[in-house]
């Protein structure tokens, strides 16, 4: 896939997927965004601060399936190469960590008991797919690479120091392999 092709595959996955989960449903869960905000002492600012660097850090996620991948986050469209670079050297999940940060952030801001049960029902969901789904694909698409990757970066608790980058991904024949 070209790298236009990725950026705008990727941008309106971003809508789709991110924006649906930790945009519109959190939206309409607190009343358009018209509860108050918390009155208990330093959520507010937590949240924002889980809010502003969540969203960062999906962008960043966003970019790297683009320009490291050369692909897009949907299924129907995926990275011709394994991502394991920038945040993914943090953890392997970023994206579905970063939604639930937003979501979370969210019911810090609005002391949100909805918002809280919604990010647990979605974090259900996020971890469910992942492991019969996202995993075993990723297995059978990028083989021992992978593997190599999972073993070395936890899958939902960003570890603080970078892992080695351990993969190898051959662009010509789209397989990974372990360079351990």
């Amino acid at each position: 896939m070209r790298t236009r092709q990725a950026i705008a595959g990727s941008a309106l996955f971003f809508i789709a997927a991110p924006g649906m989960v930790a945009g519109l449903l959190p939206w309409l869960l607190t009343d358009r965004y018209r509860l108050p905000w918390s009155t208990q002492p330093g959520l507010v600012p937590v949240g924002w601060v889980l809010i502003v660097v969540a969203a960062a850090l999906l962008l960043h996620a966003f970019a790297r399936f683009a320009f490291e991948g050369q692909g897009t986050p949907a299924p129907v469209a995926p990275t011709e190469q394994l991502v394991v670079g920038g945040i993914y050297r943090h953890v392997r999940n970023p994206m579905y960590v970063a939604v639930l940060w937003i979501i979370l952030g969210q019911a810090l801001l609005f002391s949100s008991w909805a918002l809280v049960a919604y990010a647990t029902i979605a974090a259900i969901a996020m971890v469910s797919f992942v492991k019969f789904y996202e995993e075993p694909t990723l297995a059978r698409r990028y083989g021992t690479g992978y593997e190599a990757y999972r073993r070395a970066v936890p899958g939902w608790l960003p570890r603080l120091t970078p892992m080695a980058l351990p993969v190898r991904v051959d662009r010509r024949q789209c397989k990974a392999e372990a360079i351990f």
